[in-house]
């Protein structure tokens, strides 16, 4: 796991060195291990190691290999390397690294060797005999790639400040992303919070040399679903899944560092250490955090999993101050705008503190095996064929019955549900997944474009194509596409890695994915809390961790927002209020209201003005 920058087509030597120096610093976090350049007249390349597997100095990037005719910077694993490097049989490695592995399969196979790859990766490759510049990306988007394509020129790294360090790119705000920001609490990818700045989509690489500049896709996550549990019993699905989360497990054990599990006694986290116990002899290190309220404190449960697999177990109490204190430093690690991040933040810093260097996470449990409200509601949404035959103008009218007594959001949500064209999920997902609606946005915002990305990301797909899948694996391909991708995994890539922290994800090993995408919904209807997954364990689980009510790593933000937040806050809502782009009236009228106790308006909505403003000061962006 590691950091990579670079230049291609830079107009001088010196110019671009001097920018990689730049651009190392701002991500030497991301690999304090090792830092490395390589510049010649086309490129300039930057990498800052964390070492993982192969600790030697052999494994020091850029590293050149395929006859020396290729220079490489990689961040992130891949897990298979050791098969890989059997069908090189013909090559004579000199490291024990996978980063060898992924060169010299490239010198063989081209972009093909991308199919052969099971991990997690942003690679860059350049073939110095051909002038070109290879950059690809995962399948899934677990590691970042910013790039900046402007005047033939080409500006790249795993992190959007370290982008900005270069100084070659314009330090200005994409006012057509606040819309996307504002009701999603994130920024889609491809685009960013950066005017001009764009992320690598998941599944795809980059092409580029004097001839031109192209991005072409190799993986599709609907295109590449699986239909191998067709025609099989339920049985022998739960076996399939069972044999395919194992094998995720061991691939992600492969290190030469010191590793553990994050454990929040949920049934993801709770499946990865019940396995990790399977496969390695020592006690499995896990690691929790709990409050002294009972009411957010999930460490009974982490207790119960950790005493059954005899784990190492780690558990940190806070106090409310103790999280407090530490907010502004996990605030300034966003590297782009977010509603999520400081849990993240916070279990990987007191892990890496603790002396381990990479842990397994749950996170993709919830989207592939329908954890979420928004799958049983989208099942009965899709019931509904009959009621959606009705006239719209009806169907308000029986929603404004229901409102009556009852305004919450929920209940407006459900309202705006049931007044949609049709009970599609490429209709009722996006909606579902808002958190500000439309016309709360729009009196947020002034002079702005507005533009529903995760409507656009339901709609790329051909529909004829998306409408083949299983009903909850749609609402999954909504889940992974919008955000799994867009928040969950850039902001653990962002919040682990400012601690140098690596974190696997073995739930959205790809073999895994492919198949439960194209698992039916009668086996996978979440008929008691991710039924398909707790059964293909068996009795792994205690009844204690499987029935209980989902809650999430929850902080008590309502409260220290409206207490011992509100200073820090109110100072950047008020400072927000001002730019040009904001109805000041609108956004300091919901703060007051939010202040008072009112209904309408809820935490979230204030948080991400909060983020926004502290990270528009942080990075200088202008308006």
């Amino acid at each position: 796991m590691c950091g990579i920058a670079g230049i291609w087509n830079h107009n001088s030597k010196q110019k671009a060195t001097d920018a990689l120096h730049k651009m190392n610093q701002a991500m030497v976090h991301r690999g304090p291990d090792d830092s490395g350049v390589f510049v010649d007249d086309d490129v300039a390349l930057a990498h800052q190691r964390l070492a993982i597997i192969d600790l030697s100095p052999a494994g020091h990037q850029p590293m050149s290999g395929g006859n020396e005719s290729l220079q490489l910077i990689f961040n992130g694993e891949i897990y298979n390397f050791h098969e890989i490097r059997e069908e090189l049989s013909d090559v004579k490695f000199k490291t024990e690294t996978d980063t060898e592995v992924i060169l010299e399969a490239y010198a063989k196979w081209g972009e093909e060797c991308l199919q052969k790859f099971n991990g997690m990766f942003t690679i860059v490759i350049w073939d110095k005999k051909n002038r070109k510049l290879f950059i690809a990306r995962d399948r899934l988007g677990i590691k970042p790639l910013y790039y900046y394509f402007k005047n033939n020129q080409l500006i790249f790294a795993s992190e959007l400040r370290t982008l900005l360090a270069s100084g070659f790119v314009p330090r200005k705000i994409d006012q057509n992303s606040l819309s996307d920001y504002f009701m999603y609490q994130t920024v889609h990818a491809p685009d960013t919070m950066v005017n001009d700045v764009k992320m690598l989509m998941p599944g795809h690489y980059i092409n580029v040399d004097q001839n031109g500049f192209e991005i072409k896709e190799y993986w599709n996550l609907i295109k590449n679903t699986s239909s191998a549990s067709s025609g099989h019993s339920y049985d022998q699905v739960t076996e399939t899944i069972r044999e395919l989360f194992g094998n995720a497990i061991q691939r992600r054990l492969v290190s030469d560092v010191p590793f553990g599990a994050f454990l929040s006694g949920g049934i993801d986290s709770s499946a990865v250490v019940g396995y990790m116990s399977r496969y390695q002899k020592e006690p499995v290190k896990t690691f929790h955090i709990s409050f002294d309220e009972s009411e957010f404190s999930e460490a009974k449960y982490a207790r119960l999993i950790a005493d059954k697999f005899g784990a190492d177990h780690h558990e940190f109490r806070l106090t409310p101050d103790d999280f407090l204190n530490k907010l502004p430093e996990a605030v300034n690690a966003l590297d782009h705008p977010s509603g999520d991040g400081p849990n993240s933040w916070l279990v990987s810093k007191i892990t890496r503190e603790n002396g381990v260097t990479m842990a397994l996470s749950g996170l993709g449990g919830d989207e592939l095996f329908a954890g979420y409200p928004v799958f049983n509601r989208s099942l009965k949404l899709r019931s509904l064929s009959g009621f959606y035959k009705l006239p719209v103008s009806i169907r308000k009218v029986i929603g404004q019955i229901l409102m009556l007594g009852n305004n919450s959001a929920t209940r407006r949500k459900l309202i705006s549900l049931i007044s949609l064209p049709n009970n599609t999920i490429q209709e009722t997902f996006p909606l579902s997944r808002q958190l500000g609606s439309i016309s709360t946005v729009e009196n947020l915002l002034t002079g702005i474009h507005f533009n529903d990305r995760v409507k656009k990301i339901m709609h790329v797909a051909d529909k004829n194509e998306i409408e083949k899948l299983p009903i909850l694996s749609q609402v999954s391909y909504g889940e992974i596409s919008s955000y799994m991708q867009n928040v969950l995994l850039r902001d653990t890539d962002q919040m682990s890695m400012a601690s140098a922290l690596e974190v696997r994800v073995p739930f959205l090993d790809h073999h895994l994915v492919e198949y439960v995408m194209g698992i039916k919904d009668d086996f996978k209807a979440p008929v008691t809390p991710k039924k398909l997954l707790t059964d293909s364990l068996k009795d792994l689980l205690p009844d204690e961790v499987v029935s209980r009510k989902k809650m999430g790593f929850t902080f008590p933000w309502d409260h220290w927002i409206k207490n011992q937040l509100n200073t820090f806050c109110e100072t950047r809502i008020q400072s927000l209020a001002e730019r040009p782009f904001i109805n000041e009236k609108t956004l300091l009228t919901k703060w007051n209201d939010f202040n008072r106790g009112g209904t309408q308006v809820r935490w979230p909505d204030m948080w991400i003005a909060v983020v926004l403003e502290n990270w528009i000061v942080q990075n200088e962006i202008e308006n």
